[in-house]
């Protein structure tokens, strides 16, 4: 086998087989084990595509069987022997290797352990003042699968010797850092520090807050611990809910697509609030600060329930029903009955069906038995009275969401009815010309109509589905027949027997197998949130995400300073008063990622607003001091980066007009948040706003650069 190891000349002395003949021998049997499994997985996989799939529940195991297969496949093929992040070795004389995914070779001893395991958190935790069992540490770092460096850290006096090649006057952590950005977040698993780790292994139950400033690693968390959590929670597994992932924009999830993957998972739900109603992403922000707090507010989202619920009052007269063998009288009090049966957690037009069949019941019921008139053949005929149908669609019609939240922004009278805390003032306030003219204010009042209405066209396809059932029926039972006429000597007595009886005839129909409609992956419920830049959420905005998440368990990822509208209570105060009352404290408060340079120049952008504002300690250094200069000196400044650097991107914040390149990225302040850059230029930051979101704006512009930070004004 080819050395696993290429180390530059200048970490020659790395090299030396006394510091690596273990590891190559070890990466041996990784690869072996690897294309054994490989292998094994492969077969396996094209045996349960070429599989006769079944129906109903067969089919399904077997196709969450295939996606299983193949996502594992991915992982291993993707990464081969780079799935090996590093070793630990114990004061006890054992050496463990850790990686992105557990492996064993065919006699069953374990070549890696997952980085979620128990087994694995010293790799993570471990530190001088508690070493957790380590004599030393190291870790790997990989180019197109081969160890390019790597890093020893020890843990006791005596084992420096053993290891004085592969030390470094840099951590394997810290020099990454310095290391060129990509369109994509780089991959920082091996590299994760204690402080982070600490958070990432936190239990699921109840809300944890991780509060952090700039380049504290508040996203690596995030990711890491969804990807953590998936695995290691019996709670948040397969068929109990899984995670939604919550990032601020879509710049942002595209960043961090390839984090997941690249951990062991790809079964998290990813996606931004926009995301949660259909078509929202073309949504402008809300021009008016005032119409913005106003929908902003829990209690406005309160206003769905009644604004239904207004449409779902049984008349208060009575009314006579005709059929052909009869006229049938249905009482005030007989509406009330059927509107009664509408289960509460049922949504408004999903409920419609229920109350119409249990609206037909009362009234066969009220007809004479008569044994030439079966009750299947009158409830027929009142399903087909038009008279009837146009009052039931009257008393419960079929709701569009935005048509229901149209009409509050239409109908003065309608809003006050259902919103009577609102001032005269402020219900002028809300109104408008075009009620469809939504923006982003709009979104949980939309997707709050959206889950207590449910789909309008529900019943439509519930009609559908039992017409589809019924065909299928009368399909099997007409086999049935055929088979009983044959005689039954063929098949045995016994056989037809069974095959006439009707339940095992409903049996023999997979319903399942006949619906049309796919669920909605992102409706829930989750059994854990995660939500990165969650300052940023309005109460209205909350109640989107604590609807979908009825264990209330959340991972809640952010900066106070860095909310754009300000954030003067605490995480707890505002937690508490959206539904989540269980809160855990977190905090991270080194800066891994900005350089001293730039953190210089951004700390006093922040305090002028916030006095009191979180600004971590950065590590390390760039070399770079922010340097000033005019707009007219763009151009220049960029030709110049690209020329002296051949990898690593380039963001220019503030100029709306530039267009992005392959290297340069062209951003508002608001779309680089949660992102980093090697060279951020930015223009004319004052121009930004005042206030709290320009304060806010600048520092997060000025903290998106993990090199070099210049600053261009038109003046």
């Amino acid at each position: 086998m080819t050395s696993a190891f290429a180390l530059p000349d200048h970490v020659a002395a790395k090299a030396d087989p006394r510091l690596i003949a273990d590891d190559e021998s070890h990466f041996a049997a990784i690869a072996d084990s690897l294309d054994h499994t490989v292998a094994e997985l492969s077969e396996r996989l094209d045996a349960e595509r070429t599989a006769d799939g079944g129906i109903g529940q067969a089919a399904m195991d077997r196709d969450q069987e295939v996606r299983r297969l193949s996502a594992r496949l991915r992982t291993l093929r993707r990464f081969s022997l780079d799935l090996c992040l590093g070793r630990m070795d114990t004061t006890d004389g054992e050496t463990v290797y850790v990686g992105r995914l557990g492996l064993t070779d065919r006699e069953g001893t374990r070549l890696l352990v997952d980085w979620r395991s128990p087994a694995a958190e010293p790799f993570f935790g471990a530190t001088h003042a508690n070493p957790m069992g380590l004599s030393s540490r190291r870790r790997y770092r990989w180019t197109r699968g081969r160890v390019n460096d790597y890093w020893d850290e020890v843990f006791s006096p005596d084992e420096f010797e053993g290891h004085h090649a592969a030390l470094d006057d840099q951590s394997a952590f810290v020099a990454t850092l310095g290391s060129s950005r990509s369109p994509q977040m780089r991959d920082v698993l091996g590299t994760i520090q204690a402080d982070q780790d600490a958070i990432i292994r936190a239990g699921s139950r109840g809300t944890l807050v991780v509060d952090g400033g700039p380049g504290t690693g508040k996203t690596v968390v995030a990711l890491h611990r969804a990807a953590y959590l998936l695995h290691s929670d019996p709670r948040l597994g397969e068929g109990r809910g899984g995670i939604l992932f919550v990032g601020p924009h879509q710049p942002y999830l595209a960043y961090v697509a390839d984090a997941l993957p690249s951990l062991g998972e790809d079964g998290v739900q990813t996606c931004t609030l926009r995301d949660l109603v259909p078509e929202a992403a073309k949504f402008p922000d809300e021009p008016d600060p005032e119409v913005a707090r106003l929908k902003g507010t829990a209690d406005m989202v309160g206003a769905i329930e009644p604004a239904v619920g207004l449409y779902e009052q049984p008349p208060e007269e009575g009314m006579e029903v005709d059929t052909q063998w009869a006229d049938l009288w249905l009482s005030s009090a007989d509406w009330a009955e059927a509107f009664g049966t509408a289960d509460a957690g049922t949504p408004h037009n999903e409920a419609r069906d229920e109350v119409w069949e249990e609206l037909l019941t009362i009234l066969v019921d009220k007809h004479e038995a008569d044994e030439d008139v079966s009750e299947e053949l009158v409830r027929r005929s009142l399903a087909r009275n038009a008279e009837l149908r146009a009052a039931f669609a009257k008393a419960w019609p079929l709701i569009e969401a935005g048509d229901l939240v149209g009409d509050l922004w239409e109908v003065p009278a309608y809003l006050r009815m259902c919103a009577p805390w609102l001032s005269p003032e402020e219900v002028k306030s809300l109104q408008r010309d075009d009620a469809r003219a939504w923006t982003t204010a709009d979104l949980p009042l939309l997707d709050a109509a959206l889950r207590r209405l449910g789909d309008p066209d529900s019943s439509r396809r519930k009609q559908k589905h039992r017409a589809a059932v019924a065909a299928e029926r009368q399909g099997m039972a007409q086999v049935v027949e055929s088979l009983a006429a044959a005689g039954g000597d063929e098949y045995g007595e016994g056989l037809v027997s069974m095959l006439k009886v009707e339940d095992m005839q409903t049996h023999l129909v997979d319903e399942a197998a006949l619906a049309e409609v796919d669920p909605d992956l992102l409706a829930g419920p989750f059994a854990h949130v995660v939500v990165d830049e969650a300052q940023e959420l309005t109460d209205a905005e909350w109640q989107m995400l604590v609807q979908r998440c009825p264990s209330r368990s959340f991972t809640i990822v952010g900066d106070r300073a860095q909310a754009r509208h300000g954030f003067t209570e605490s995480w707890r105060e505002r937690l508490e008063r959206v539904g989540l009352d269980r809160v855990t404290m977190a905090g991270l408060t080194i800066n891994y990622r900005t350089p001293e340079e730039v953190m210089a120049e951004a700390e006093p952008a922040i305090r002028v607003a916030l006095p009191d504002a979180n600004v971590p300690t950065s590590v390390r250094s760039s070399g770079h001091p922010v340097r000033h200069g005019s707009v007219g000196e763009l151009d220049t400044i960029l030709g110049a980066w690209l020329a002296e650097h051949d990898d690593g991107i380039a963001c220019v914040i503030g100029d709306p007009t530039r267009e992005d390149t392959t290297r340069v990225r062209s951003l508002t302040p608001t779309l680089a948040k949660g992102l980093e850059f090697d060279l951020v230029v930015l223009i004319d930051p004052d121009d930004f706003g005042v206030g709290i979101e320009g304060a806010v704006d600048r520092y997060v512009a000025m903290t998106r650069a993990t090199q070099e930070l210049v600053i261009l004004t038109s003046s």
